[in-house]
């Protein structure tokens, strides 16, 4: 395992959807034994560190983002003693295990809000946001939910409503409280002492909400057909200044333990989601950088977007890329299954950390699930328009067996219809698989150096062609991908002379010298490599 203080610069991340990866005991639903099983995979895939959706006690209204105990692991995923082998194992093989933080809701089963909700002068009361409704009745303001309607569930007993930023199971607690930051603090430490290398944090910019709970201002280019939380503006609702004082704190908690990594959930504009390093980079070690999941999929807007990106860090500050989560469709539904692989060579040659998202890695795509099927309460509350997160959550394709080596129950979420080809058995035994592909990218992060430390320096380029390079220690190595279907060629001026592909997204090429311009086919990206002099 990689000892150095900053190791996640360095790491491949790789986010697992406990659910959906592998089943152990035959009830349908992926569980931890089922994540031991399955680390031989993770370490020839190559990665390095683990990220685990959450996995704590939930009643499961929003499948585990709705906790009930912060400190337990939920019987569906197994005990206690089965994560402490999970992260033995995971340890021992040399990876690095990220559980998911939750702090800005519990489940309304969490004993801290059955108490809270008990009576107004309960102790827990101020733990989560009440408040009185309107003089003329109905909620204390526009808020809405981003999971559908009135962010504020009227309470019956006290007559009060409480905030909810998702579900009305999910109350949201009162970060202005020191209480409940002390014990979610407290929380962190029993993971962080247990040897978890860090957490994910679950929406970090919603956690402060406007301490005079104003109306939010309505948004004046919704459009009909977009989720109707969209329908305002939120201004006061979410990323509040004080929010990053928060985080700071968080982050000396984190730094109590060597060799940790805090990394934040931001969905902001560019120049607000970079705040979330913090001042004199106090903050998230990784704010996630999502740009390359809402980016027009051509070559002039990645290019674009990566250099905002890079100008807008701050100094010293680390980047990162993701390319999809259990939020978001399947990459290779959004960018297509040819595309999908010059999409993995871009996510693992960017300068930045990259997080790599279960069956990405094989070309899962996303999945149409039937109306009976539906398990997402987003889609259940807000029918229709294509909100759905069931899609991306299927099960691992493991092999053609009836349950895909997922499971040898029925699935908790249908399978994918191609996972008899489509899997990791057989992708694993085709040298020009996207398996095989990512496994050669990832190894050759470790070969070149000038690929996870390098500066970032593009290449001017025209039509479908993306153009980069990434000069470090050990010379410049070019990256020029093809975003468009056709042949093209690039100029050796672009990319130097005398170089040698040292990797194309087919597989086929690698060796390859270019003396004259660079041939892509349609679809298709290379690494070059080689001691060139710029033309």
């Amino acid at each position: 395992m990689n000892h150095k203080k900053d190791w996640w610069r360095y790491a491949v991340f790789y986010q697992v959807y406990p659910r959906s990866f592998q089943d152990s005991n035959g009830d349908g639903v992926g569980d931890l034994r089922g994540i031991i099983e399955r680390l031989p995979y993770l370490r020839s895939l190559g990665v390095d560190a683990l990220w685990l959706s959450p996995i704590f006690p939930s009643p499961m209204a929003d499948f585990g983002y709705d906790i009930s105990d912060y400190t337990g692991i939920d019987p569906l995923f197994g005990t206690m003693d089965e994560f402490d082998a999970l992260a033995f194992a995971a340890h021992h093989s040399g990876l690095r295990v990220i559980l998911d933080l939750v702090p800005n809701h519990t489940s309304d089963q969490h004993p801290w809000f059955v108490e809270s909700r008990a009576s107004r002068d309960n102790p827990k009361r101020d733990w989560y946001i009440w408040r009185d409704g309107k003089p003329e009745g109905g909620p204390p303001n526009n808020w809405l939910s981003e999971f559908g309607g009135c962010a504020w569930q009227h309470d019956e007993a006290t007559g009060q409503y409480y905030y909810h930023a998702f579900l009305a199971q999910q109350p949201d607690l009162n970060w202005r409280n020191p209480a409940v930051r002390a014990a979610i603090y407290d929380m962190m430490r029993f993971w962080l002492g247990k040897g978890v290398d860090g957490f994910r944090v679950d929406v970090i910019w919603h956690l402060i909400k406007d301490a005079e709970f104003r109306d939010n201002p309505a948004n004046p280019h919704f459009v009909e057909g977009r989720p109707p939380h969209e329908k305002i503006l939120t201004q006061y609702s979410t990323d509040q200044p004080e929010v990053h004082g928060v985080i700071a704190e968080m982050r000396r908690v984190i730094d109590e333990f060597d060799d940790r990594v805090l990394i934040g959930e931001v969905y902001l504009p560019l120049h607000r989601l970079v705040a979330y390093y913090g001042n004199n980079l106090s903050g998230a070690q990784i704010p996630f950088n999502f740009l390359l999941l809402s980016t027009p999929w051509n070559a002039r807007s990645i290019e674009k977007t990566v250099a905002d990106y890079e100008s807008a860090l701050p100094a010293g500050a680390w980047p990162n890329w993701v390319l999809g989560n259990h939020d978001r469709p399947r990459v290779a539904s959004r960018v297509g299954k040819e595309q999908a692989r010059v999409a993995a060579m871009l996510l693992l040659t960017l300068r930045g950390t990259p997080t790599l998202y279960y069956g990405d890695e094989i070309g899962m795509h996303q999945v149409a699930i039937a109306p009976d099927q539906v398990r997402d309460p987003f889609e259940k509350n807000v029918p229709g328009i294509g909100v759905g997160r069931d899609g991306c959550r299927t099960p691992m394709q493991w092999d053609a067996t009836p349950g895909a080596g997922f499971s040898t129950a029925k699935p908790w979420l249908p399978l994918a219809d191609d996972y008899r080809h489509e899997n990791v058995a057989n992708l694993d035994a085709d040298i020009g698989s996207i398996l095989s592909l990512y496994k050669a990218l990832i190894a050759l992060r470790k070969k070149f150096p000038q690929l996870v430390t390098g500066a970032y320096q593009p290449v001017a380029a025209r039509g479908d062609i993306l153009l980069y390079r990434r000069e470090g220690e050990g010379g410049a190595v070019v990256i020029a991908l093809n975003l468009g279907p056709e042949p093209v060629s690039v100029a050796s001026g672009s990319i130097g002379f005398g170089r040698e592909i040292v990797l194309s997204t087919f597989l086929d090429r690698e060796g390859e010298k270019i003396q004259g311009a660079l041939d892509l086919r349609g679809n298709e990206g290379v690494i070059l490599g080689g001691s060139a002099q710029a033309g």
